[in-house]
Parts: structure tokens; C-alpha cells; sequence
């Protein structure tokens, strides 16, 4: 008898299961839920085998860790620790995205079907088509910064992204209503929504970064508009030639720039956080130019502060994103518990400061710096990226074909 019930039981339980069909393949769209009925909207496809791609403008991001447990789904970033996790039917999705090592949960939800990023009911009266002189914080002297939006539009719909002196905010993507400019974007560890105001050639408006943080910005159209140079930002104090440090791999091994695999060589370090979605796409460009050129004196060697709580954790990440990116180079973990830049500089002193996640500081086959490279102009900021690509391979390429004694000589 007891037998008969565990068997019964069993077809039970494969009966239930085989009633619940997972999502359909397709096209979806989700939005993230913040506060005050916001919402940061992003389209994606659920493929047959049911990997998901997430795009916003030209950018596709290929997930494939999808899990299925009874009416549960989890859907885990290849490269970051944010986490979908949700209840299934074959047309949605509902649940929270979850950030654990900061505490982080906002809810989704994800409908299967056609749908555009932005819902729009009116003609647009604006064109923010061209380059825009941007202010963050503009009534703020401790938070205010700078920024060059540039967009394209057709019809209601828009593209483009917002640089900063430090980096961009990768590839925006929606649309405008009436006099109202709508732009998103989500690349699996930061969610943002832009909101504005479109007057004739002022554009007032709000950043959303999740549900956690907002804040104002101003534009004005300028399209002789520039930043500084991103070469002239962080710098060595007076007093200071060279880059010291020494931090454990994922061994525990402690790497320095003593190392005998570094002597002679021209190095990049790069400085980075495995939770910055601009260092991955540093880090895609990087490796792609060592996998080139790693056996022509050349190394990177990239430090990573990171927010996970522990050293076990941090060191977790590292391996998922060594792992993920095939990078092929070492990544030391200078920082656990925090990426606070003031804290991170506690670990280079010798620089001016840590202004930006990625850095790099380009170090000469003598052990001199030569530059150090603020930010990353990444592939949405279009022409910016081919003018760094171009510029990054001339100036690595002359310290390549330098000489120990050519380097001497320019120093004397």
C-alpha cells in the first residue's frame, strides 16, 4: 500500500509539472518598477532553448542561466550578481531583481508580445536630434557635474547616451511624447530611466538609477560642446615616478609590478570593479588587444575594488568575470566591502585621486607612467570609441617600439 501511494504521489508530481509550461518564445518586454509608478522599461527575446537577449539600441546581452524549479524562475546575469527571480506562466513573468551584496531588490514584470519600449499615444513636438550641453546636480556644488548628450531621432523614437568626464552611460534607448523625452536602458547590473522636459533648445529633466537614487539634470543644445580631455584628470602627486602596489590574484598570490613578468614590458593597469558595466566593455576591448599582442612585451594587470562584503565573495566575482570575459590576464583584488573611490585611492596614494571606474594608467618598458586614461568612451558613444580604439593603438604601439635606452634618453 505504501508503496502504491509513493508511486502515486511520484505521478502526481510529474503530472503537476508537466501543466506547467515555461514562457513562450518570442519577443517581451519588462519593466522594473520603482517608486511613485515609475517604471524603467527594457525589450527583450526569449529563444526556444530559452536563452534571453536584452537590447537597448545596438546593444544585445545574451543570458543563458535561466533555471526553472516548479513554477519558478531564476535568471542570473553571466557577468554581475543581480538575479531575476520570479513565478512563470507562458506569457509572464513576475518577481524582484535582486542585488544581494547591496541590498537591493525592486520589482518587475515581464509580458510576452510585440510592444514598444516606451508606450506612446501622442505625435512628438520636440527633436532632440544633435549634441547637448549637460549639467547633473546643477544646483548642487558637492554633486554637480558635467556631461555631453548626444542623440539621434526618428520620428518619435531616440537613441544615444549621455557622456561624462568619466565614462558614458552606455546605450540609451526610447522615445519622445509631446514635449516629454523618455530614455532607458538595462544591462544586468545598472537600471536607468531619463525623464525631460524638451522647450525649444532647453531640456530639463530627472535621472532615475534604480529605485535608490535620483537627481536632477539641465541641457542646453550646443553642438560645438565638448569635455576635457580624459587624459588630464588623474595624475601622480608630486614626488611620485611609478605605480606601487601588491594585491592577491585568485590564488591568494601576492602580484606586484616587481614581478618578473612585468619587467621590461609596457604595462596597462587598469584600474576596475567586476560590478561596472563600462569596465566590461573595457575589459572586451583590452583582451582583444592582448590576445594581439601578448607576446610583444606587453601585459595588463587589472586591480578590482569591489562592494562584495567579503574577501570570499569579492573573489567569487572576480573568477565569474574572469570566467565569463576569457580574460586572460591577472585581476588582483585591491578592495573589498565598499567601491568608494576615496577609499579606493587609500590604496594608491600616489595618484591625485581615483576619480572613475575604469582607469587606466599606461606604465613604459623603464616603469615610468605615461598616461593614465580616465573613464572608457564605450561602443555607444559611436565615434568617440573609434577615436579612442585609433588613438589607444598609436600611443601603446610607440611605447611598444620604444627602447629602454630611448626612454632614458627622453627622460633626461
Amino acid at each position: 500500500m505504501r508503496t502504491f501511494l509513493l508511486l502515486l504521489t511520484s505521478l502526481l508530481i510529474v503530472s503537476c509539472n508537466r501543466d506547467i509550461k515555461t514562457p513562450k518564445a518570442g519577443e517581451w518586454r519588462a519593466v522594473l518598477e520603482l517608486d511613485r509608478g515609475k517604471e524603467i522599461p527594457f525589450l527583450m527575446d526569449i529563444a526556444e532553448d530559452h536563452t534571453i537577449t536584452i537590447h537597448n539600441g545596438d546593444e544585445a546581452i545574451k543570458i543563458d542561466a535561466v533555471k526553472f524549479e516548479g513554477d519558478s524562475i531564476t535568471i542570473a546575469h553571466p557577468v554581475f550578481e543581480g538575479v531575476f527571480k520570479g513565478i512563470y506562466t507562458e506569457d509572464s513573468i513576475y518577481g524582484n531583481f535582486i542585488k544581494p551584496s547591496l541590498d537591493r531588490v525592486v520589482p518587475f514584470k515581464m509580458k510576452r508580445g510585440r510592444a514598444e519600449r516606451f508606450t506612446v499615444k501622442s505625435a512628438p513636438k520636440a527633436d532632440v536630434t544633435g549634441n547637448w550641453e549637460t549639467v547633473f546636480s546643477p544646483k548642487s556644488s558637492a554633486d554637480r557635474y558635467i556631461a555631453k548628450g548626444t542623440f539621434e531621432q526618428t520620428g518619435h523614437k531616440v537613441t544615444g547616451t549621455f557622456r561624462t568626464t568619466t565614462g558614458d552611460y552606455r546605450f540609451l534607448e526610447g522615445a519622445v511624447e509631446n514635449d516629454t523625452m523618455r530614455l532607458s536602458t538595462f544591462d544586468g547590473a545598472h537600471a536607468f530611466l531619463f525623464e525631460a522636459k524638451v522647450e525649444d533648445t532647453i531640456m530639463t529633466g530627472t535621472f532615475y538609477s534604480g529605485n535608490h537614487f535620483k537627481e536632477p539634470f539641465t541641457a542646453k543644445r550646443n553642438e560645438n560642446f565638448e569635455l576635457p580631455k580624459a587624459d588630464s584628470l588623474t595624475f601622480l602627486k608630486e614626488g611620485y615616478d611609478k605605480i606601487e602596489f601588491s594585491f592577491p590574484n585568485t590564488k591568494g598570490e601576492q602580484i606586484s609590478l616587481e614581478d618578473e613578468q612585468f619587467q621590461g614590458k609596457v604595462v596597462l593597469v587598469q584600474i576596475m570593479g567586476t560590478w561596472c558595466p563600462n569596465c566590461v566593455d573595457e575589459t572586451k576591448y583590452y583582451k582583444k588587444y592582448y590576445d594581439k599582442n601578448k607576446g610583444k612585451d606587453f601585459e595588463i594587470v587589472s586591480l578590482a575594488f569591489e562592494y562584495a562584503p567579503t574577501e570570499l565573495k569579492a573573489m567569487a566575482a572576480i573568477t565569474k568575470f574572469k570566467e565569463a570575459l576569457d580574460v586572460p590576464y591577472p585581476i588582483l583584488l585591491a578592495q573589498h566591502g565598499t567601491e568608494d573611490k576615496k577609499k579606493a585611492n587609500q590604496k594608491l596614494p600616489m595618484l591625485n585621486h581615483v576619480l572613475s571606474y575604469p582607469t587606466t594608467i599606461f606604465i613604459d618598458k623603464n616603469g615610468n607612467v605615461r598616461r593614465i586614461h580616465t573613464g572608457f568612451n564605450g561602443p555607444a558613444t559611436g565615434k568617440k570609441y573609434d577615436e579612442f580604439v585609433k588613438d589607444f593603438e598609436s600611443f601603446v604601439g610607440s611605447l611598444l617600439n620604444e627602447k629602454v635606452d630611448e626612454i632614458k634618453k627622453k627622460e633626461e
